[in-house]
């Protein structure tokens, strides 16, 4: 197939002087050679969204490589100037273990620097949730972190923070991404650094930041008998998480050593994925030889945590993100009333894809829990504006991530993994597993069971065929899922729930996303949407099913599984 006559036009311009001289005879050998990777990389400009970039590394306008960096921190650098006129501006800089993180961020730098901005670059990889804290710690008022999360090895990527330390959010996304777009050249990007302005970080803020950590400590109960085993996946954690639990005072923490180097090939995994059951089987296998009670698993950058507990039997079971969040929740209420600390200011936060199960938990400790859309800058915003007349206590989302406290404002896997492990500690020493504990639960409130299912579709066909699904799910919406009838669909991007049984329409209090829920009878929801970091769209599916004192939950799990594969069936999934 011949390359179109637009995409070597666009190619063209990356072989004139703005480009260095190996990326001008890269471009111009490919379009010699009418190679097709030409075709992804060149038609389009990578979006500069309203977290910041993501996407595969490598040469073109729908690339992450220093180029489209540069020209999105010419873009935030011009809109800091308008937003803070008259102060010295200052931003924190952070990396994770991914391929051409460390030098990218060092661009990142020269651009900042070369604007007159005051630079504080970690000397190396950290986890982004130290970025955060950093990020008000130092008094900056933006900060950025090189990272792809979890996507696979190709990818990286450039999360945009504001000064309260969580990503950009209305009214400064968009703003951003106005200026960012009126780069139309690298030949408008001040590339040079300026040496004065770019200051190394590392050990002394690490001391303060695992201070700020223990701080959020809530039980000490058992923590020397607790078994651990950790693996960091390759990433960034293993900078932090160990020396957390050493000074919290866990004296049996088992690392997976084969995935302890920080590695941007994550070489030992197809996916450095927690919410992967594959990418925690080194770490299962080592928990089985030492009769580990937990096992703990991060991403590459540090923010999310997946966690598999030991059973009565033995067996060590994997957790899904509802139920770690369900779990952390109960554990840091009880806790807190325990010990008569849970205000009556309090409140938990969470999203609009993760299980109800949160808000049951919320209701039961009489304590209000905050819904946003997906992702943490969300739950962040409502910080934000509660901050001065209410007390935040955790939040989470059902994609493995979970905030403890306000002091960081974003995804957090090292404070999340001192409590999982307090958690863990403080069960065993009642006699009781974290699954004992979670069936608990179920037994209090209703079992809930949840499961994500996505299909991937990548490239320019990929996006259209995502953007033709969605619109098809709103013009021709289904009316019985399963054994379920749709009782209510909320479209979130116009901001209306309509009741399917009156008819009657009502204003959704959340800002515009494109997602749609469908809600069944009994409890039961389905949410749909395009990941807004992936080529995938993702379907959530959560159901509730009342539990009797001597009902087996384990044949109602099953029970449920089988009707969620109907409706799997039902969405041609």
């Amino acid at each position: 197939m011949k390359l179109a006559p637009e995409i070597i036009e666009r190619a063209k311009k990356w072989t004139t002087a703005a480009f260095d001289g190996d990326t001008q005879a890269y471009i111009r050998a490919a379009i010699d050679e009418n190679n097709p990777e030409l075709e992804d990389a060149f038609y389009r400009d990578l979006e500069f969204g309203t977290g910041g970039m993501r996407g595969i590394m490598g040469l073109g306008t729908n690339r992450i490589n220093q180029y489209t960096l540069g020209m999105a921190t010419q873009g935030l650098c011009n809109y800091l100037k308008t937003a803070f006129p008259s102060e010295q501006l200052k931003v924190a800089i952070a990396y994770d273990c991914r391929n051409n993180s460390q030098r990218l961020a060092g661009i990142v730098a020269d651009v900042f620097s070369a604007n007159n901005v005051e630079v504080y670059l970690y000397e190396d990889l950290r986890v982004t949730p130290q970025l955060s804290w950093t990020i008000r710690h130092l008094g900056c008022h933006s900060g950025i972190v090189l990272t792809a999360s979890h996507n696979p090895k190709e990818y990286n990527g450039y999360k945009v923070y504001w000064s309260d330390g969580a990503q950009i959010v209305p009214p400064h996304d968009k703003k951003i991404i106005e200026e960012v777009q009126k780069i139309s050249s690298p030949e408008e990007v001040k590339f040079e650094r300026n040496p004065s302005l770019v200051h190394l970080v590392g050990e002394e803020l690490d001391a303060l930041f695992t201070e700020a950590v223990l701080e959020q400590s809530v039980s000490k109960l058992g923590i020397e008998d607790l078994k651990i085993a950790f693996t960091s996946l390759h990433g960034t954690s293993i900078t932090a998480i160990p020396r957390v639990l050493e000074a919290a005072g866990f004296k049996r923490v088992f690392t997976v050593a084969e995935q302890a180097t920080p590695d941007g090939n994550f070489p030992t995994v197809n996916s450095p994925n927690p919410e992967e059951p594959e990418a925690l089987k080194m770490a299962l296998d080592l928990a089985k030889l030492v009769e580990a009670d937990l096992v703990v698993g991060t991403d590459p950058d540090g923010d999310r945590i997946g966690l598999a507990a030991r059973n009565s039997e033995g067996e060590n079971v994997l957790l899904n993100g509802n139920q770690t969040g369900a779990l952390l929740t109960w554990f840091l209420l009880e806790r807190r009333k325990e010990q008569n600390q849970l205000p009556d200011n309090a409140y938990v936060a969470s999203t609009i894809v993760t299980s109800d199960l949160i808000i049951d938990i919320a209701a039961h400790f009489g304590v209000d829990c905050a819904i946003s859309l997906t992702g943490f800058k969300w739950i962040a915003n409502i910080i934000r504006e509660r901050e001065q007349t209410h007390t935040f206590i955790g939040g989470g989302e059902e994609s493995y991530g979970y905030m403890i406290g306000d002091f960081v404002r974003d995804k957090d896997s090292v404070t999340s993994t001192l409590i999982a492990c307090e958690l863990a500690a403080w069960a065993k020493s009642r006699g009781k597993t974290v699954l004992d504990m979670l069936d608990d639960i179920y037994r209090t409130l209703g079992l809930y069971r949840e499961r994500l299912v996505y299909l991937v579709k990548k490239g320019k066909e990929g996006a259209q065929a995502i953007s033709d699904q969605m619109v098809a799910f709103r013009e021709n919406p289904p009316s019985k899922l399963g054994a379920y009838q749709v009782i209510a669909i909320d479209d979130v991007k116009t901001g209306i729930r309509k009741d399917l049984g009156t008819l009657e329409e009502k204003k959704l209090n959340l800002p515009s996303s494109n997602v749609l829920q469908f809600h069944l009878e009994g409890g039961g929801k389905v949410s749909v949407r395009p990941s807004g970091t992936e080529p995938k769209i993702k379907f959530y599916i959560s159901l509730k099913e009342h539990v009797g004192k001597t009902d087996n939950l384990r044949a109602m799990e099953s029970e449920l599984d089988q009707k969620i594969n109907e409706i799997c069936e039902d969405l041609g999934l």
